[in-house]
C-alpha cells in the first residue's frame, strides 16, 4: 500500500509558497489516492492538473500501481482545516458542536483559536436579535457551508 504520509509530504512541499492549501490526503487499500486541495479564491482545473502531475511524477508505477485523483473538497464537504474557515469567512455556515447542537449563521472573526458565528436568536416571542456566538475549534464537531438558492 502506498504511504499516505509520503504523499502528504510531497504535496506540502509542492504547495509551499503558493496560494494552495491541503485539505486531505486519502489512500485506500486498493491504492486509490485522493488529494483534496483548495485556494482562498477556489482551486482551478489547471492547478489540480499541475498538482496531479507533480504527485504522479513522485511515485513509481513499476513498484506499485495506483489511481490518483486531485480535486477541490466540494461545497458539501465539512471543513477539516483552518484555511477553509478563512476562505469562507462572511459565508453562511452550519456548525454542530460536540453536544450535538446545530447553529446556523454567518462565519465571522476567524482566528487561529476559533471564530464567531453571527446568528439570529429569538427573544421573547417573535422578536429576533442578531448575536455573535464565539466558538473554539475544539468545541466544533463539524462546520459546513449552507447552500442557498436565490
Amino acid at each position: 500500500m502506498i504511504d499516505r504520509v509520503k504523499i502528504e509530504e510531497s504535496v506540502k512541499e509542492y504547495i509551499r509558497g503558493t496560494d494552495l492549501f491541503l485539505v486531505a490526503v486519502k489512500v485506500s487499500t486498493s491504492n486509490k489516492i485522493t488529494i483534496l486541495a483548495d485556494t482562498k479564491k477556489g482551486i482551478t482545473i489547471d492547478e489540480c492538473a499541475l498538482l496531479h502531475r507533480q504527485i504522479e511524477a513522485s511515485l513509481d508505477r513499476e513498484i506499485e500501481d495506483f489511481e490518483l485523483q486531485v480535486s477541490s473538497p466540494g461545497l458539501d464537504t465539512p471543513f477539516s482545516v483552518i484555511e477553509q474557515y478563512y476562505k469562507n469567512e462572511g459565508q453562511k455556515v452550519a456548525v454542530i458542536d460536540y453536544d450535538g447542537l446545530k447553529y446556523t449563521g454567518i462565519l465571522r472573526n476567524v482566528t487561529k483559536g476559533g471564530f464567531d458565528l453571527e446568528t439570529e436568536i429569538k427573544v421573547k416571542g417573535k422578536a429576533k436579535e442578531v448575536k455573535d456566538l464565539p466558538f473554539n475549534y475544539d468545541q466544533v464537531k463539524s462546520t459546513s457551508i449552507v447552500l442557498t438558492i436565490k
